[in-house]
């Protein structure tokens, strides 16, 4: 098993341990496995916090009784008794809960990579074996260290801030545990048992045993068990689980269904086509796991800062440590060490360092329940910038499934005659368009006749004998170049037909043109309402398409697209998405096809429809489940929350630390008298760092 850092996802290693760069507990990269790591991550921080808080009351009771009104701790507890108990109490807080803050801090000074573990370390450190040595031998500190000829205690300090850090750590712990309830949730989803057919006996296994090609059957209420297609019966299945939307589909023989999803209302037998990591949920669930460790560019950033910070702060630490000692009250040494200390502690880049990581583990866990798949952390970044959309037709803005809806005969053919040749001579094709025709047919149910010498010219159209008689079906160009005369008015009728976004298929009987036939392919119920609300984003719309002119133009308008290409073939795409780019638009490409593939890959994001191609989802950042354009809407929304997020975090971080250093370094101490105590700035340091964590769970509530 190989684990990684989620905050540096290029750290990998084959056995559990902490990340170099920062510290963090490594995660396994396999999708689930970590689930009982986790909680033992959990439980073991949740016992040594609370082992922690209980040994650290009495320290505190002990060192700040003198401040509590009606409480004389001294008179109870000698002070010669009491610097014992502080001792004996701190050191299992310090030394046995917070141990690994030094085991990390002393990993990142060998690995030079300074983190938060190494400032808490040498503060917490500091504060302890400073104390330590003022019980054990106290007579070796000179009178700049003494207060009233004592040598003060930090105790309290180094085992609040140690008690506040495991809190701190608990707390995240906790948090990646929720950040990955989106995973666990679509693993939970799954069935567990499937009814097998094998010999006319139906049998009941564990999905796991599920072979391809296998015969199952689905009762009502029952979950898919696995991806495959129905082969008997019909019935509404509730695909909302993939898609996010709550209304059922209809599915009937030959049609394809999801493992997951919940058949409602009728039974059927379908054949099982994909198991195991092929599956459609599996597929989602490790799409996730990896966008959840990928890593923004913005992250950069925050690494670059951590980088020099820590540093800089252990420099800050040791001047505000010599400036003090050196013109601070008496006893100077006791207050250049608090206040060394202080620093060390409020400047720790926890908040930092969560601030990315953090948002985009919510934002895509979140994506993944509204069916937007995020391959990357990188595309949500880059989809907040997006100022054009350039859009396939067929599959994109259409719903894919052609349908006669026009038939003109001619020459004494009426349209029954017209769609029964038509038909029975593309029965013998697999294009789309003849599907159509021949679906058309038996709509109408008319017989279909039997077909010789059948031919299928690429880009033109089918040729064959239907009872004797020389049959050519397909665009206007090819009857042309085959010597078919077209009557001008039956051309008229078909440039009429295409205006209103059809495309036309022609017929021809014996060398005479018999008729022309409309197709079109119906414009999805979402589309008219994704283009507004994209138009409503700042984003403009083109469409490119290898339909005629007239059928994009006419789709275009009724659309409100911005602008429009028609005719193109693959390389004609990453044409127009290079041209747009090198104008300085930041272009997204939303595509189903492999001929969609390249342009998805030449754009600044690819977004392709899940219910296109392998290849064409492959080619893409952003995968949008159920193929619809309101999940670009969605992904557009959902990455500027992400984005906003992070940038509040990181503000969150870093002005948090701006003003943080200065007041513990004592900066203001000469005109206000304000100093922070490290206990405080343990208190801070923590909060800043739960801040940051309750801000990025706020995502998995956004309105998308």
């Amino acid at each position: 098993m190989i684990y990684t850092c989620p905050m540096h996802p290029e750290i990998e290693q084959d056995h559990q341990g902490d990340c170099p760069k920062c510290g963090m507990t490594l995660e396994p990269k396999t999708v689930g496995a970590g689930d009982e790591e986790e909680q033992k991550e959990v439980r073991l921080l949740s016992r040594k916090f609370w082992i922690a808080l209980v040994l650290t009351s009495p320290v505190l009771i002990i060192a700040m009784g003198h401040a509590i009104p009606g409480l004389h701790i001294d008179s109870i507890i000698p002070k010669q008794i009491g610097k014992w108990f502080e001792f004996a109490l701190t050191t299992p807080v310090v030394l046995w809960a917070g141990g690994f803050f030094f085991t990390r801090a002393w990993r990142s000074i060998l690995n030079r990579s300074l983190n938060m573990f190494t400032l808490i370390a040498v503060g917490v450190g500091a504060a302890y074996f400073y104390s330590v040595v003022a019980v054990i031998a106290p007579g070796i500190f000179p009178t700049s260290f003494r207060r009233h000829g004592e040598v003060d205690l930090y105790f309290e300090a180094a085992a609040v801030i140690t008690t506040l850090v495991l809190l701190g750590q608990l707390l995240e712990a906790k948090a990646r545990s929720r950040t990955g309830q989106a995973i666990k949730a679509l693993l939970g989803l799954a069935a567990k048992t499937a009814h097998r057919i094998r010999d006319g006996q139906e049998e009941d296994i564990p999905v796991d045993e599920i072979q391809k090609g296998d015969v199952l059957r689905v009762r009502p209420g029952e979950k898919v068990p696995i991806d495959g297609v129905i082969t008997e019966g019909k019935s509404n299945i509730d695909e909302s689980m993939i898609t996010g939307e709550p209304m059922p589909v209809s599915k009937g023989p030959g049609e394809k269904v999801v493992g997951a999803t919940v058949n409602q209302t009728g039974s059927f037998v379908m054949r099982a086509e994909r198991i195991g990591s092929e599956t459609l949920l599996a597929q989602i669930v490790q799409m996730v796991a990896e966008a959840q460790r990928s890593q923004a560019p913005i992250q950069k950033l925050a690494d670059t800062v951590s980088g020099y910070f820590v540093p800089a702060v252990i420099g800050i630490a040791v001047i505000t440590f010599v400036v003090w000692s050196i013109v601070g009250p008496a006893p100077a040494m006791a207050y250049a060490l608090v206040n060394a200390v202080s620093v060390l502690i409020i400047a720790c880049p926890c908040a930092l360092g969560l601030a990315t990581p953090m948002s985009i583990m919510v934002g895509v866990g979140r994506a993944a329940q509204a069916g937007v798949l995020i391959k990357n952390a990188e595309a949500i970044e880059i989809a907040e910038k997006i100022t054009h959309v350039v859009t396939d037709k067929t599959g994109t803005l259409t719903a894919g499934r052609p349908e006669v809806v026009s038939q003109i005969g001619a020459n004494g053919a009426n349209e029954r005659d017209l769609l029964q040749i038509a038909a029975s001579v593309e029965s013998q094709s697999e294009h789309p368009l003849a599907r159509a025709i021949v679906n058309a047919a038996k709509k109408e149910g008319i017989e279909l006749c039997g077909v010789t010498d059948f031919h299928s010219i690429t880009g033109g159209g089918v040729r064959g004998k239907v009872d004797g008689k020389s049959v050519l079906v397909g665009k206007e160009k090819f009857l042309s170049e085959s010597k078919i005369m077209i009557p001008e008015d039956l051309k008229k009728e078909a440039k009429r037909l295409q205006e209103k976004a059809q495309t036309t298929v022609w017929a021809s009987v014996n060398g005479n043109a018999i008729g022309v036939l409309g197709i079109a392919d119906p414009i999805k119920e979402t589309t008219r309402q994704a283009i507004r609300q994209l138009h409503a984003m700042g984003l403009k719309v083109i469409m490119c398409t290898g339909d005629n002119w007239r059928t994009a133009k006419s789709v275009a308008h009724e659309l409100g697209i911005d602008d429009f290409t028609a005719e193109v073939n693959p390389r004609d795409k990453i044409d127009v998405v290079r041209k747009l780019r090198s104008q300085g638009a930041i272009v997204a490409m939303a595509g189903d096809g492999i001929n969609d593939a390249p342009a998805l890959a030449a754009a600044n994001l690819g977004i392709a429809m899940g219910t296109g191609t392998d290849v064409a989802i492959e080619s893409a950042g952003i995968t949008l489940v159920k193929g619809d354009l309101m999940g670009i809407v969605k992904a557009i929304h959902l990455s500027r929350a992400v984005m906003r997020n992070i940038r509040q975090n990181l503000f969150f971080a870093f002005i948090y630390n701006a003003l943080g250093v200065p007041i513990a370094a004592g900066v203001f101490y000469p005109f206000f008298g304000l100093l922070l105590s490290p206990m405080i700035a343990g208190a801070a340091m923590s909060f800043s760092s739960v801040s940051v964590i309750a801000n990025a769970l706020r995502l998995r509530s956004v309105r998308l």
